[in-house]
């Protein structure tokens, strides 16, 4: 199946590229960025929104207290210098005197005591709430200092803090209540005109505290079909383009007008299960899943074999060896007994949700993993949906089991604390929680010897691994396509295209 499968994919992009599909006419304008991806954001609302292209847009107009660079080190955003005191229980920020946002208003600490209280406010429903629950009050002694007072010493904070999610947005616009409905950010570009689903018209913000941008704007055209957007780039169209979809990433390469960059990232492809329904509330049921995947399969099906098997932990720092974890060498003899076992020999029913597009491979992974399951006797039926209903569905949990692409961290803290700690605002989405997750998570929020926290990280990993809630794929790659003539954009393990503040066209 894996074969045939893959070559049939391959061919049709190849076919489709070649006769020039649906290509799109955008006129050529001075300085300005023309730029494609294929799935559009889902909202504005950077302190809701959990899409991956919803967050590749917000990250452009908006800014957070500090960023990831591109070896995931702590950089500065809206703040230039920050310190822990010896304690570890306050965190002071002294914001750049130069920021503002895109109305021309000045970034103050006023702004990020608003930010962080709109975020901790369980009414918001902020997606990274969890990350903050620390903060125990926040002063502003002048318009450029920000402490933080913690209820205890909290080692990730900061690295949450460099989430989009944790963007500073201004008190004036909370008040008024157009978050969400009115972008205005302390980021490099501003958004001038948002068309859903087809495109978007950004101008770089003069006023940015970071200097000049590259370019004097970017014009987005959201082109469902990746096909579409090499063809698109084939014919000078396009400067610049986000690519999802590793069958048609690997044709650039082939284009001599083009450049791709290939980086690995740190989100993690996933078969999330959900344990609050029967039979997956049996350990033993969810066990015999994880042992009829086989994870390499899957990727070099959907993916053409662009990533790497994981575990839960992706980052760098913290990431071992999987093949030690929890059936990670796939065992059909092992899984068929762990089914008999809970009653279930002649197996069961359910279905999986997948979205389009986010990650184009869900509806690929969703077919082999179906295929591997029939094996031991699950029927999987298929459901796939548009991206805002898929997102809608997944928060709400209501699924039996999700094909994901979920977002990594540079900490494991702060990737996982929402879905696997008691307090997590996700814990809906994950439908599983148990004391030593907990108690694991806890002990590694507070630690602050790096050695003691990588071991107490991969026990984490292997309980979860056991456990298995979910059943963790693979890590890939994130694309960009571009013309020889753009230069300039760094790319990191985030996915984060805020590179494109320093981006020109030559």
């Amino acid at each position: 199946m894996k074969g045939n499968f893959a070559k049939t994919l391959i061919s049709g992009v190849a076919l489709a590229v070649g006769v020039g599909l649906a290509t799109v006419a955008i006129p050529a304008q001075a300085a300005t960025l023309r730029m494609a991806w294929s799935q559009d954001a889902t909202g504005l609302d950077p302190h809701k929104q959990t899409a991956f292209s919803s967050i590749r847009l917000l990250e452009l107009i908006y800014e957070p207290l500090v960023r990831l660079d591109g070896n995931l080190q702590i950089a500065p955003g809206v703040a230039e210098s920050w310190q822990f005191s010896p304690d570890g229980k306050q965190l002071t920020f002294k914001l750049n005197a130069k920021a503002k946002f895109q109305n021309g208003a000045a970034v103050t600490s006023a702004d990020v005591k608003a930010s962080f209280q709109r975020i901790l406010d369980q009414a918001t429903g902020a997606v990274a709430r969890a990350n903050f629950l620390s903060i125990a009050s926040i002063d502003t002694p002048d318009a450029n200092t920000v402490v933080f007072n913690l209820s205890q010493p909290d080692v990730p904070l900061l690295t949450a803090m460099t989430s989009l999610n944790a963007a500073v947005v201004p008190a004036s616009e909370i008040t008024a209540g157009t978050i969400g409905t009115k972008a205005i950010g302390s980021g490099p570009f501003k958004l001038d005109s948002w068309v859903p689903n087809s495109k978007e018209v950004l101008s770089a913000n003069k006023d940015w505290a970071g200097g000049a941008t590259g370019v004097d704007g970017i014009n987005i055209s959201v082109l469902p079909d990746e096909t579409a957007i090499l063809a698109s780039l084939r014919t000078g169209q396009i400067d610049f383009a986000l690519l999802n979809d590793p069958l048609v990433a690997t044709l650039v390469p082939k284009e001599p007008k083009l450049q791709l960059t290939r980086t690995p990232i740190l989100s993690y492809n996933v078969l999330q299960l959900n344990p609050s329904r029967k039979p997956m509330d049996q350990l033993v049921v969810r066990q015999a899943i994880s042992c009829a995947i086989d994870r390499k399969d899957v990727m070099d099906t959907a993916a053409l074999g662009e990533g790497k098997v994981t575990g839960p932990l992706t980052m760098p720092l913290y990431a071992t060896d999987p093949s030690a974890l929890f059936c990670y060498t796939r065992d059909v003899a092992k899984a068929k007994k762990l089914m008999a076992d809970a009653g279930f020999a002649n197996g069961f029913s359910a279905t999986v949700i997948a979205a389009t597009g986010e990650p184009p491979t869900a509806t690929a992974e969703a077919q082999v993993i179906q295929s591997q399951l029939a094996e031991i006797g699950i029927k999987l039926d298929i459901k796939v949906m548009e991206l805002n209903v898929y997102v809608d569905t997944w928060l709400k949990g209501n699924f039996d089991m999700a094909v994901a692409l979920n977002g990594g961290s540079a900490d494991p803290y702060s990737m996982y604390n929402r879905y696997w700690t008691k307090t997590g605002n996700l814990q809906k989405v994950a439908n599983y929680i148990d004391d030593t997750l907990d108690s694991l998570m806890q002990k590694g929020r507070a630690e602050t010897d790096p050695a003691k926290r990588k071991e107490i990280f991969a026990e984490f990993e292997k309980h979860l691994a056991e456990v298995s809630p979910w059943i963790w794929l693979y890590t890939a790659y994130g694309y960009t396509a571009e013309q020889k003539n753009v230069e300039g954009f760094v790319p990191t393990p985030t996915g984060s295209l805020f590179g494109l503040s320093k981006v020109s066209i030559k």
